[in-house]
Order: C-alpha cells, then sequence, then structure tokens
C-alpha cells in the first residue's frame, strides 16, 4: 500500500495532510514537494493542476480539515496614490474620499505590489503590510487609508478601500481590467 493517497479530497502523504483537491486542482504545502508525491498527483485522473502554496499544512492541521473548509487563496495587488494626484486625497477615510473627490477612481491610483499572499483575510493583509519585512517586490509604503487592496482569481476581482476602521468594498475598475470579457463578432 502507498503512503500517498486522497481521502475526501484530502492529499495524504505518509500520514500528513499534505494538501487538498478542489475542482480538478491539487493545491499542496511545498514543504512536501518531491519527486514522489510529483509523480502522484500526476497520475490522477481528478488533478488537473497542482498549485504548491506555504501555509496548506498549517491551514489543514489548524482544524480545516474538510476541503469545503479551506478556502482558496487568491493573488493580492495593493493600490496606492501615485504622488503627482491631489495631497488632500492621500490618508482619508471612505465617507470623505466620497464627499471631497467622488469614487476612488483608479486612473489615480498605481500597483506597488501584485503577487501571491498567504491569506485572503482582510486583516491578515493588512498586518502583512505594515509590518517590518513587506513581501519581495512591494514598493509602496505601509499599507494606509485610501489605499485599495484588490483580491483576483480566474473568476475575477474584488476591491477594498482600506477606510478608518477596517475596509468598505468597492467598485473599481482599472483601465483596461474587464471583470468578464465577450468576443463580439
Amino acid at each position: 500500500m502507498s503512503g500517498i493517497r486522497i481521502e475526501n479530497g484530502t492529499i495524504l502523504f505518509y500520514g500528513n495532510a499534505a494538501g487538498y483537491v478542489s475542482k480538478g486542482r491539487a493545491v499542496v504545502d511545498p514543504m512536501f514537494q518531491g519527486e514522489e508525491l510529483s509523480a502522484f498527483l500526476g497520475r490522477q485522473r481528478e488533478v488537473k493542476e497542482v498549485k504548491w502554496v506555504n501555509g496548506v499544512f498549517d491551514r489543514l492541521m489548524s482544524g480545516q480539515k474538510e476541503t469545503h473548509e479551506i478556502q482558496l487563496l487568491k493573488n493580492c495587488r495593493v493600490w496606492q496614490l501615485r504622488p503627482d494626484v491631489d495631497i488632500g486625497m492621500k490618508f482619508i477615510g471612505y465617507d470623505e474620499m466620497l464627499k471631497r473627490y467622488g469614487p476612488p477612481d483608479p486612473a489615480n491610483y498605481q500597483v506597488v505590489y501584485d503577487g501571491e499572499v498567504d491569506t485572503n483575510d482582510l486583516e491578515g493583509l493588512y498586518a502583512k503590510f505594515n509590518a517590518d519585512e513587506r513581501p519581495p517586490g512591494y514598493t509602496g509604503y505601509s499599507l494606509s487609508m485610501s489605499d485599495v487592496l484588490e483580491l483576483y482569481d480566474d473568476a475575477g476581482s474584488e476591491f477594498h478601500y482600506v477606510d478608518r476602521f477596517g475596509f468598505k468594498q468597492v467598485d473599481f475598475a482599472p483601465p483596461g481590467q474587464t471583470m468578464c470579457q465577450s468576443m463580439q463578432l
């Protein structure tokens, strides 16, 4: 009997919950990455793609044992106001932004980070982008009011304005970015 198997959507590697399978994608902690596990996953008909994501083992061990409890991680973009915009727009709450300037305009923003993150939790992301050691590739200042967090995947994007207390979900369609593309004849 092999030491690697899939039970109820959980990938077990010699008794350890190494990852899970959901919608044709195997999401596996890279600490288990190796030739044996890669070959096993390659032989599974239900696995169309393998994604190696840090923290999966910890999330599984913390009680998220059922695959439906595990939230697939999205990528993240951090949008901050460009240096040349009206200084009054910076570091203000959402209500004040609406009152003085209207809704956040993507034309006034620039991307200071675009990459994978280990959580979809907005408060967790706030802490990550305010830590002394920010993720590689992050070029902005500490996450602050007036910034916009974008969480995205193949299904689309959701945008969250950093407000005085917490976050406000906003419509924020950057130039050239569409939620759905359609073909015209």
